[in-house]
């Protein structure tokens, strides 16, 4: 694609992540997209979206839409259970995907997701922001280059809360529909958390209903082995009264902590050196990168350039499944008793086709 063309794209589901979170970065980089159509099944909801938008293309199916308009991107915010097959028609129609969390509900679903996808492109991101902000692109580097030394402990939590009304839709609460709160409503934050530590090993963990009417748990812990060597406990909960988002990392030299809720900007990040480092050391390890607030902006910038260059995004394929099996892997463990290792859950095992490996309700 040349770099004077402008991409054409789509939005599939015109709910409130697509209003806050896509128009207004697809907006900002209008020299790069044309926004040519947005799709949803409520005709009067569509039309509401489009009409506040500027947007000249109206479907309520998606089929239609890649018929009509053949976009080169197709942005896909619909409920996570039809994310699988609203991105394979996509891809199989030439379509690049940029697809909201959680991708998939399974891992068989996503792996059904990424067989769509063809050499040089068309491929399917996952919108993963948070690994994109100047705060975490940063301190990730500082651990890559070993200037902070090894990574021996760290600390994902996201605690939120969530009312019982927020359950009400259908497919929220329960495996088949928004997959549990790790799922739903953790998979950001333990994204950045493997983005910046690397590969995982094992993991053991809990979950339980604690309040809420759900089928899913509400609250789960674990205790998580990275190859590196370095511990990490995860917490996700939605019955949390004071929410919060919190990374910490622990390593040889210092400690790296992000502290926010559902963005962050570089004051959120704080890098602490431990008492033997030399002053002039630590204040190398500044962030020189121009703060902002983090969101679906700072995505979208790369997958334009690899939507040009024809490269796979950095959250599709194998870069998007690990938060994906790691959640699948924690789910196993808390319903099994057992610590899983990286690669245990296996095509021909029960919680590779359902996070609650089919004990749950339908």
């Amino acid at each position: 694609m040349s770099r004077d063309e402008r991409i054409r794209t789509a939005i599939v589901g015109t709910g409130l992540i697509a209003g806050v979170g896509h128009l207004p970065a697809l907006r900002e980089l209008s020299g790069d997209v044309d926004v040519v159509a947005a799709v949803d099944v409520d005709r009067e909801r569509v039309n509401g979206f489009a009409d506040q938008w500027g947007i000249r293309g109206r479907f309520t199916e998606l089929t239609a839409m890649l018929a009509a308009e053949s976009p080169d991107l197709v942005i896909v915010a619909t409920p996570p259970s039809i994310h699988p097959d609203h991105t394979v028609e996509a891809l199989e129609a030439g379509a690049w995907v940029w697809c909201e969390k959680p991708p998939a509900l399974s891992l068989a679903e996503y792996d059904i997701m990424t067989a769509a996808e063809r050499d040089g492109g068309p491929y399917a991101a996952v919108v993963f922001q948070l690994r994109f902000g100047a705060g975490a692109r940063h301190h990730r580097e500082l651990l890559a280059s070993g200037s902070l030394g090894r990574p021996l402990a760290a600390h994902c939590q996201t605690t939120w809360y969530r009312n019982p009304a927020y359950f009400e839709p259908e497919w929220r609460g329960n495996f088949r529909g928004d997959g549990g709160p790790a799922m739903a409503l953790g998979i950001h934050q333990i994204d950045l958390m493997l983005s910046m530590l690397g590969p995982w090993q094992e993991v053991s963990a809990f979950a339980a209903t604690s309040s809420h009417d759900i089928d899913t748990d509400d609250v789960s812990t674990a205790v998580v082995r990275f190859e590196s060597g370095a511990l990490a406990t995860v917490m996700t909960s939605a019955v949390s009264p004071a929410p919060v988002s919190h990374l910490r990392i622990d390593t040889e030299l210092a400690t790296v902590r992000l502290t926010h809720l559902y963005r962050y900007r570089n004051a959120d990040w704080t890098c602490t050196p431990s008492e033997d480092v030399d002053e002039q050391v630590a204040a190398g390890w500044a962030n020189p990168y121009p703060d902002e607030r983090t969101g679906h902006l700072a995505q979208l910038r790369p997958l334009i350039a690899n939507i040009r260059a024809g490269e796979r995004p950095e959250t599709s394929g194998d870069g998007g499944r690990a938060a994906v099996e790691l959640i699948t892997s924690l789910y196993k463990s808390a319903f099994t008793g057992q610590t899983v290792k990286r690669g245990d859950v296996s095509t021909d095992d029960p919680f590779y086709h359902r996070l609650d490996g089919g004990r749950g309700h339908d």
